[in-house]
Order: structure tokens, then C-alpha cells, then sequence
């Protein structure tokens, strides 16, 4: 069932109160745009939702990756079928070695070093928007469009990058490192709605049985189980070694420090009079540092390799809210830029579990300011509870 052109839907919000911007989700008038499509139900809906808009729509699928749960060769066949059964072209570009340089190989070095990565970060601006924007030219596509929950404000000068209208849909999280001529290029075309609202749209064109199902795993481990992964690649770190307090004291073994991130409980099979946490890897003597639930909170933590994905930072010194990986609810926090992509965060609650490695981003409200990859902890001081 082709789609049609809905006169009902509307392609811009209401004008934001940010003098002369507008939140947009849609283009402002038809054009030809590109869409990313994984073969599961948000990157369809947002075909449909740009098709009932007006534009001229063309597929993408990226092949990244052999086994994939986002982009497997099944998944590709789902969005050819979706494409064809949309009434739309559909374009496969092969990203393999890219994919496998710019993502899977970070991926397992970050690992490796004792750090806990976030690689749909990386892979958003390195390698779906890059090669989509590029392959948008190439097809005289005006827009790249994806269907992650995420919106964009646009004013004549700039472009910023909003979160989706459901928190708990919300994706711009791994959104935060894309550049700001990629955002002048991208459309968020389920960014207003919700997962049912979705499903709901597939339904309507007899595609809700056609499409993956959704996950929220790392999609190029298909087993979940990363630390296997991790040592196909690295078969050195599949060793023993010592779990120790934070005073060195040996409490027991682990089968190697990649199988641990800080926060973790379970899987730790230490015998101690209390609940003990992965507070820190340390990679050069093999170690995992254990300790009480209240050693794994920290009052802030160093940011590094920041970007600034609406333009500049607002000040040297200002407050907005921090997350420090996906779902976990900002926190208020004091901000201090400190130069060379370096941002030091001073939170007001102390929080539990901050990994480097994860992305730590800074929001005022709905907008994402920008992010960088935690290195390091602050030690909380005498203040009130985590969160």
C-alpha cells in the first residue's frame, strides 16, 4: 500500500519561545529526502510520515555489519520490502570496513583499556549521517532523515538538537556528537510522536508484521555477550586475575578486568559481609577495585573530547543539567569549560556508577548543548544522597 499525502499533518511545531525559531520535525515545504531504513518500525514510520508529507522519498540501508540486529542481511530485506511496498526506491551501500575501522575496532580498544564504550555514538555522525548525507547529494536529496526520537530547532543562523517529545523514547543521548552542518541536513520525522503512534502508522499500511522488532542492545553483538566478542579480538585479556578492596586486599578472582564495568554487582562471586561494586578497572595490574555502594558514587566528573553540537558553550562557567549514560535522568550540575575539548562537571546530588567511557551530555531543558567521553570521576564530598 503506497502512501499518500495527508493535508493533516504538519510539517513544523508551533514557533518556540526562542525568538524566531521554530521545532521541526518535518521539512517546511515537499522535498526529496533521503531516509536511513534498519527494517524495524521507527525508521518506517518516518518513511511514511515524510510520504503523507508531501516528499519525495529514497531508502538507504547501510550494510555495517555480518549478524547485526540493526542492519543484518534479514534486516535489509525487511526494508526492501517496506521500500517496495511504500512505492519508493531503495539504495544498499556496503560500510563494512568502515564500520569495522571507525566503530568495531574503538569499540574493543575502549574495552581494553578498562573503559566502558558507547559505539551508537560513534556510529551516528562517523558513519550513518556521514555516508547518508553524502549519498543524499549524490541522489539530490535535500534532507537525510532517520527515525530516532529526537527533534531539531531551527532559526535562520543555527540549528540545534532537541530530545524527542517522549522521555522515555528519547534518543538525542547518541545524537549529541553530530556536527553542525549534519544537523543543518537531518530530519528527526518521528521525533513528535510516540511508539505507539508508530505502530499505529504501520498498521495503517499493513506493515506492522513486516518489521524487526526493536532492541536495545549493541547491535553488532548478537549474543549480547560482549566480553566474548571483546576477546575473539583481543584473546591476551582472557586471563586471571585479582579482585581487590580499596585498601589491595585480595577478595577473589575475575577471568578478566573487560568482563567489569563500575556500578557492576553481579558476577563479582566475592564473599564479603556486605554488598560490594565495581568502583575501578585497572587495566596494567589486571585488577578489579571493589568497594562499598557508596565508593561507586561520585560528586562530578572530567569530560573529554567535547563537542559542542549547537555551536559554543554558553559561557565558561554556567549550570544545566548532565546525563551520564543513556536513561539516566539529568542531574543538575555546575559546568566549567576548561579548554581543549577538556569539561569539568560538579554535580549537586552525587551520582552512582559514572564509567569512563560513557558520554556524559549536557541538556538546558530540551536542548542538547553537547557532549563529551567521561575519563574520570570527582570524588563525592560531604552533600546530599545520589540520585
Amino acid at each position: 500500500m503506497k502512501a499518500r499525502r495527508d493535508n493533516t499533518t504538519e510539517r513544523e511545531e508551533a514557533p518556540s519561545a526562542a525568538g524566531g525559531s521554530t521545532v521541526v520535525t518535518l521539512p517546511p515545504e515537499p522535498a526529496r529526502v533521503m531516509v536511513g531504513m534498519s527494517g524495524g518500525t521507527d525508521s518506517t514510520a518516518a518513511v511514511i510520515r515524510l510520504l503523507e508529507a508531501g516528499c519525495r522519498v529514497v531508502g538507504l540501508t547501510i550494510r555495517m555489519w555480518k549478524g547485526s540486529r540493526c542492519c543484518s542481511l534479514e534486516d535489509e530485506q525487511r526494508a526492501a520490502e517496506a521500500a517496495r511496498s511504500l512505492g519508493i526506491p531503495h539504495l544498499v551501500v556496503d560500510a563494512r570496513d568502515r564500520f569495522c575501522r571507525m566503530v568495531i575496532e574503538p569499540f574493543v580498544e575502549e574495552y581494553a583499556r578498562g573503559r566502558t564504550p558507547s559505539p551508537c555514538v560513534i556510529c551516528n555522525p562517523e558513519i550513518k549521517f556521514s555516508l547518508g548525507i553524502a549519498l543524499a547529494d549524490e541522489h539530490g536529496c535535500r534532507y537525510f532523515a532517520t527515525g530516532h526520537y529526537a527533534r531539531l530547532r531551527r532559526t535562520p543562523v543555527e540549528c540545534h538538537l532537541l530530545h524527542g517529545i517522549a522521555p522515555e523514547r528519547d534518543q538525542s543521548y547518541f545524537l549529541h556528537r553530530l556536527k553542525r552542518e549534519q544537523l543543518q541536513r537531518a530530519l528527526f520525522p518521528v521525533g513528535d510522536f510516540r511508539k505507539q503512534q508508530c505502530r499505529a502508522l504501520l498498521e495503517k499500511y499493513g506493515l506492522r508484521e513486516k518489521v524487526r522488532r526493536e532492541n536495545h542492545e549493541v547491535c553488532f553483538v548478537a549474543d549480547g555477550d560482549y566480553a566474548a566478542f571483546v576477546e575473539r579480538y583481543r584473546p591476551e585479556l582472557r586471563r586471571e586475575g585479582q579482585i581487590v578492596d580499596r585498601e589491595g586486599r585480595v577478595l577473589g578472582r575475575h577471568g578478566g578486568f573487560h568482563r567489569y564495568t563500575v556500578g557492576q554487582r553481579k558476577g563479582l562471586a566475592v564473599a564479603a559481609g556486605e554488598r560490594l561494586y565495581v568502583i575501578a578497572l585497572d587495566p596494567v595490574r589486571n585488577r578489579v577495585v571493589v568497594g562499598p555502594r557508596e565508593a561507586a558514587r561520585g560528586g562530578g566528573c572530567l569530560l573529554e573530547g567535547f563537542n559542542w553540537t549547537g555551536g559554543n558553550p554558553p559561557q565558561r562557567r554556567f549550570r544545566c543539567q548532565v546525563q551520564i549514560r543513556h536513561r539516566h535522568p539529568p542531574v543538575p550540575s555546575q559546568i566549567e569549560v576548561r579548554g581543549r575539548g577538556s569539561v569539568s562537571i560538579r554535580f549537586t546530588r552525587a551520582q552512582f556508577g559514572i564509567a569512563p567511557g560513557q558520554a556524559g551530555v549536557l541538556y538546558d531543558g530540551e536542548r542538547v548543548l553537547g557532549g563529551g567521553w567521561i575519563r574520570a570521576t570527582i570524588q563525592a564530598g560531604q552533600g546530599p544522597g545520589e540520585a
